[in-house]
């Protein structure tokens, strides 16, 4: 048996404070997500999205950010999935990104809503074709008798649509409306950083510390 109680690290990379931070969360994570981008961090669009469903049981899964603006962040999956029924009944969720080699994480919560159609065919139609027949052929969370059943699937859309397969009506993109962000850095001590942005009214932000 391992013992992972004694595995230790030591948090020395950077650090964060409120008068090098932006005043803005959105133009924080946009600073972020950029360096994490170029360290060439494995997977820097990777993140989890944690959701709660009508019995109050959370669940998570890593999905991978597919845009964000003033408006909020964007993934896109199967709204016929767990999590979209999930969303369908409690349209709440948290995101959570780990960049583990740059010793950061950012939490944000808020509210979630489908994206528009146009948005959603715009970005159907960029992914390549062999993806936009897996959105046809995958009944995503459902039970299925093997990997055979997935392949079938594929061949059946793959030979009815050809080249040309056009957005499921069970496919497109969320947008999580950000309500309160958080940014650790990591330091020495466990004296991590931990600046808190939340809305104070409709669109002012109050940035605050937060002890780790």
């Amino acid at each position: 048996m391992s013992h992972i109680s004694n595995l230790r690290k030591s948090y020395e990379r950077a650090e964060l404070n409120e008068s090098a931070s932006a005043a803005n969360p959105m133009q924080q994570f946009d600073q972020w997500l950029k360096e994490a981008i170029d360290s060439e961090v494995p997977e820097p669009n990777a993140m989890t999205v944690a959701t709660v469903s009508s019995d109050l049981r959370p669940s998570t899964r890593v999905v991978l950010i597919k845009g964000y603006d003033a408006r909020g962040i964007v993934w896109f999956t199967n709204y016929n999935s767990r999590k979209g029924q999930q969303l369908a009944g409690n349209p709440f969720a948290a995101l959570q990104f780990h960049w583990v080699e740059l010793e950061r994480v950012v939490r944000i919560e808020g509210r979630v809503e489908k994206v528009s159609d146009a948005e959603s065919d715009e970005y159907f139609n960029s992914r390549p074709l062999d993806s936009r027949i897996g959105a046809w052929a995958s009944p995503q969370s459902q039970v299925i008798e093997g990997r055979g059943t997935l392949v079938a699937n594929a061949a059946k859309y793959g030979a009815q649509f050809l080249l040309q397969p056009p957005r499921p009506p069970h496919w497109g993109g969320y947008r999580l409306v950000p309500e309160q962000w958080e940014f650790w850095q990591g330091r020495k001590s466990r004296l991590h950083d931990r600046l808190r942005y939340r809305l104070d009214g409709e669109a002012a932000w109050v940035r605050e510390r937060l002890a780790p």
